[in-house]
């Protein structure tokens, strides 16, 4: 049996406060990470699917919005969410005060992530991420291998996110000037 102490352990860079509790616990078969995310702001990643991994996330405080290919879906305190292998979804605070989530994903491991962007080269429906020396986009059924931009091409800001429009069709944003992309700006 182990015990560990969210304030003992590291909340992680940036204003998100991401306390992953696998290791500290010793689990073998299930992913387990604490989240505190302000007003404002989301869980890491963007919109994203595991093809290998079920997540649920359990809203322990606030409100939890999240974002599907359905449509979006509110979920509040004392309220727990699933979403299957290969689901695309993201999640933000829809509140006015901080919102707790426990995120939970099995098995533990996930290799298989994918953003519902089309291939370029086939058109199929999601790109796999493959992270070698840099971030690549790998589509599952030609190959045809992408590698994006990480930063804001108008802005150069450090972060874009894939996020989907109200009518649920994947973009990518840049939270810094609020530029949107309907794919992945490629590295030149």
């Amino acid at each position: 049996m182990n015990t560990v102490s969210l304030t003992a352990l590291d909340p992680g860079p940036g204003a998100i406060d991401q306390r992953k509790l696998s290791d500290p616990l010793e689990t073998s078969d299930v992913a387990i990470t604490h989240y505190r995310i302000p007003p404002d702001s989301g869980l890491p990643g963007g919109v994203h699917a595991h093809m290998d991994q079920a997540e649920l996330f359990v809203v322990l405080t606030g409100t939890a919005r999240f974002e599907t290919l359905d449509g979006p879906i509110t979920v509040g305190a004392g309220e727990v969410i699933r979403f299957a292998p290969g689901a695309f979804h993201s999640g933000r605070n829809a509140g006015t005060e901080d919102l707790v989530v426990l995120a939970v994903g099995a098995p533990r491991e996930t290799a298989d992530v994918r953003l519902p962007f089309a291939c370029p080269a086939c058109d199929h429906s999601n790109l796999r991420i493959a992270t070698n020396d840099e971030l690549t986009l790998v589509c599952p059924d030609c190959s045809h291998t992408q590698t994006p931009k990480t930063t804001c091409p108008e802005c150069d800001h450090g972060e874009l996110r894939a996020t989907l429009t109200p009518e649920a069709r994947p973009i990518v944003t840049c939270p810094n000037c609020d530029i949107t992309f309907d794919t992945p700006p490629r590295k030149k």
